[in-house]
């Protein structure tokens, strides 16, 4: 922590000097309980922090898929939440993408972002793996860790587990170095090694299992203070703690009773893929998840993602993972506020903070009630808490307890601290809807204000002189050359003398079987065609008509990226780029003659030269053409400047014209775009019923639409007025249409039940209207709210618009007192408003 500036003014009243020495008080309290050692340890019931068990919510935020300038606000905006922990992995091949050869800067400052858990006031969970999955490109690990002799990945391999143990113990001295372990002050109460191995254990045969007793031995020997967990794995050894990951965790029980249990990943929505539609989970359904998980005696739950960030640069994996990694979390992927989920996990949160003693210390007595219900009831000498589940999946239950009728609703959980009144139920949600917009670019007219310069990528070397930097007699894995970049050329200079049995033939096709998910063809300087692969289904063969001559013929074949295999059983292995054979194949009737060149000498060039020096950087010396600024042309380099949009919303870049490729500003690397690449057209849902068991099928938006159109630029990033967009084509496409956009909430709604309190809240930004207000009976949805068959007494518009317009928020109780007596029999009263901000 900083310290305080020394007041140096000799005029200082008393009131200022009693100012300065309480806030020397409270940053010396401070200091102090933060600086506090911390027992950590655990049971069978709970995590156990300085002997007191607790009821612990966390949620994953992965610092590489943000920037250090959102760190504390998203960080505050998971505490406000109501979160105790915020968990991530260690991403290896970020930090050594060369050989002992380290980087933690920028984004990459691991420590940097633990402290800013630390200074908001919660513990961290440090998963160091240093296998992350993550949809991350490798799953984590550094491409020349594949290239080592005699490697073999996640199995009793000498040169694997020395470099694993190398990077584990670097990372952990770090954290010890800075006093960021619990044991020592520091916000770590837990640790993770390896991650999800109990998946794909079993084609490991033996060597998975002295593995993973490695791993455990070489965790344990590092003496962190701190528990340590393994994810996924049921065989975990002692003192190792097995945990969770899934939608559902209620029916998981650790290994070992004197393990608690614990909930590593909750999946709160899930990943995009290019050509994918957009997932989402309701709030209701992961309450549900979260609620059962606790009525069934959990402890400790992550919910992974609570931030999913973006895929900057060439980080997403998969492959084919798109460059949003907004994954439907409690905070969107610029940090907005994800309503209702965000707030209706906030009220969960709080109710079961409020029997965090009774959970952990209570005895426990489960009730079948029939019919998928459910009573658990948690008691202390103090008091008794309850949960009323019901897992029925199309009927809600009636039902008496304790001399009291009560309904739960269909696939909910209902929540009663005092096992009396019903404070929370999953499945109403009485958080606000936020129905997000996307507004100009007030600082300039664009696009109309965007003058744009090129140039061409230069590959008349590549495609018309075979140029390359090495060779081989072979066909290389694209993992040979470390990753270095996406782009791969493959050049062959096929010799075919007059006398070849191609000749006849008639009809010549050039036939290539890849595994690299995009391919460009060159015969002879001329351009084939292109062909890339789907997500789930990275083998293709592609083929096309070709003119051939006797003699040299040059064959230039670009393989594409769009990350590498992140998860399975000898993943790693997973071939890359164009695995053959490539064959040039001539018909002439019923007969075919294939000829190999497979085996011949090919020469391989790595990347773009534009790339290579650095035509992105806004400091780079190179001309740009201005004039006859070409559209549809493949493998072109454009370049803008513009003024960043005004005020602090997020800001998003629209890419809808463009092929595919990457965006930098100021030389800053945004990911790879692609907006050419459609959603199917069906498969989506009009409707989404929160009720029965959540997949990443169920609904989905976003068909017949681009995968991903926005590109998310941080503040960060950029500057007042010159700002320097660079983007580099791949496909053809046109820029006139880019500009610069600003996230923001345009309309605010709720659907309240009668006891609760609505909370309305723009952002930072005015409430101007009411455009509806109800109570009693309303009914539809946010956008499209009506009158019901009951209604209160009062005018609840007039009443609304009073407590809201020209605030930024306003809270509304909701009752008959407020609105007035309503008629509406045995339907539960609600109040639905919708606010324009």
């Amino acid at each position: 922590m900083k310290r305080l500036k020394k007041m140096t003014s000799s005029s200082s009243s008393s009131s200022k000097n009693r100012f300065a020495a309480i806030s020397f008080s409270v940053s010396f309290l401070l200091l102090f309980v933060l600086g506090s050692a911390v027992e950590v340890s655990h049971d069978g019931r709970a995590v156990i922090i300085d002997g007191k068990r607790r009821i612990l919510q966390s949620g994953s935020i992965h610092y590489p898929r943000s920037t250090p300038e959102m760190w504390p606000d998203l960080i505050r905006k998971a505490k406000a939440g109501g979160l105790d922990a915020i968990e991530t992995y260690v991403f290896w091949n970020a930090h050594e993408p060369v050989r002992r050869e380290y980087d933690f800067g920028d984004n990459l400052d691991l420590i940097r972002f633990i402290k800013s858990i630390h200074a908001e006031g919660l513990y961290a969970v440090l998963r160091i793996g240093p296998y992350v999955c993550a949809e991350w490109t490798y799953g984590g690990f550094p491409m020349w860790l594949h290239n080592l002799p005699g490697v073999e990945f996640r199995t009793a391999n000498k040169v694997y587990m020395d470099e694993m143990q190398n990077f584990t113990t670097l990372i952990v001295d770090m954290a010890k170095q800075e006093k960021l372990f619990a044991s020592q002050g520091g916000p770590i109460i837990i640790a993770q090694i390896e991650n999800e191995y109990g998946n794909i254990m079993e084609p490991y045969g033996s060597a998975g299992k002295v593995y993973i007793e490695w791993c455990a031995a070489m965790a344990d020997s590092l003496n962190i203070g701190v528990p340590w967990v393994m994810c996924q794995q049921s065989d975990a050894p002692q003192p190792m703690i097995n945990t969770c990951n899934g939608w559902y965790c209620d029916s998981f029980t650790p290994n070992n009773p004197s393990s608690p249990k614990m909930w590593t990943e909750n999946w709160t929505g899930w990943f995009k893929n290019w050509g994918g539609k957009d997932p989402h989970r309701t709030a209701e359904d992961l309450s549900y998840s979260v609620a059962r998980f606790f009525q069934t005696g959990g402890t400790f739950q992550n919910y992974y993602m609570y931030h999913g960030g973006t895929n900057f640069g060439r980080t997403a994996g998969g492959p084919y993972i798109t460059t949003s990694y907004d994954y439907d979390a409690p905070l969107d992927e610029f940090g907005n506020l994800n309503q209702p989920k965000w707030g209706h996990l906030k009220d969960l949160h709080t109710a079961l903070k409020s029997m965090e003693e009774t959970l952990t210390e209570g005895n426990i007595t489960q009730i079948n009630m029939g019919n998928s219900v459910e009573v658990t009831v948690y008691a202390t000498k103090k008091v008794s808490s309850c949960f009323f589940s019901n897992s029925n999946t199309t009927n809600d239950a009636t039902f008496t307890y304790g001399g009291t009728v009560y309904t739960v609703p269909a696939w909910s959980v209902s929540i009663l601290p005092h096992c009396k009144k019903e404070v929370y139920n999953t499945a109403k949600v009485n958080a606000q809807t936020s129905m997000m917009v996307k507004k100009k670019n007030e600082a300039e007219d664009q696009p109309a204000s965007l003058k744009w310069s090129w140039r061409p990528e230069v590959i008349h070397d590549t495609i018309v002189n075979g140029k390359g930097q090495f060779s081989a007699n072979r066909i290389i894995d694209q993992k040979m050359v470390n990753d270095r970049s996406d782009y791969l050329w493959y050049m062959n200079s096929a010799d075919l003398n007059k006398e070849d049995l191609i000749w006849t033939t008639n009809n010549l096709t050039l036939r290539v079987n890849a595994t690299g998910q995009i391919l460009h063809a060159y015969v002879n300087g001329e351009y084939l065609g292109s062909q890339w692969s789907t997500y789930g289904n990275s083998q293709y063969m592609f083929e096309g008509k070709v003119k051939l001559k006797p003699g040299k013929n040059l064959i230039a074949l670009l393989s594409a990226t769009i990350g590498f295999q992140n998860y399975g059983a000898f993943f790693d292995l997973t071939q890359s780029g164009i695995s053959g054979p490539v064959e040039i194949v001539g018909r002439k009737g019923d007969e075919t003659i294939i000829k190999d060149l497979s085996s011949h000498k090919w020469s391989y060039k790595v990347g773009m030269d534009g790339i290579a020096t650095n035509l992105y950087d806004p400091q780079s010396p190179a001309k740009w053409e201005e004039e006859d600024v070409p559209i549809n042309r493949t493998f072109t380099w454009y370049k803008t400047m513009f003024k960043a949009p005004l005020g602090t919303d997020p800001v998003v870049v629209d890419l809808q014209g463009l092929g595919k490729g990457e965006a930098w500003v100021n030389g800053r690397s945004l990911g790879r775009y692609w907006p050419s690449i459609m959603a199917a057209e069906d498969g989506c849902d009009a409707t989404c019923d929160y009720r029965g068991k959540y997949t990443n099928t169920k609904c989905l938006t976003n068909c017949g639409n681009p995968t991903q159109r926005w590109y998310h630029i941080p503040r960060s990033f950029m500057t007042g007025d010159d700002n320097t967009l660079v983007l580099f084509e791949e496909f053809g496409g046109n820029p006139s249409l880019v500009n610069f956009q600003t996230v923001t909430i345009g309309t605010a709604c709720g659907k309240a039940y009668e006891h609760h309190v609505l909370e309305l809240s723009c952002q930072n930004r005015r409430i101007s209207d009411i455009k509806f207000a109800g109570f009693g009976d309303p009914q539809g949805s946010c956008g499209s709210f009506r009158k019901g068959s009951c209604e209160g007494e009062k005018d609840a518009l007039e009443i609304v618009k009073s407590a809201c317009v020209g605030k930024e928020s306003c809270s509304l109780h909701v009752s008959e007192k407020a609105f007035g007596s309503a008629s509406c029999g045995r339907i539960p009263k609600r109040l639905a408003v919708e606010a324009v901000c």
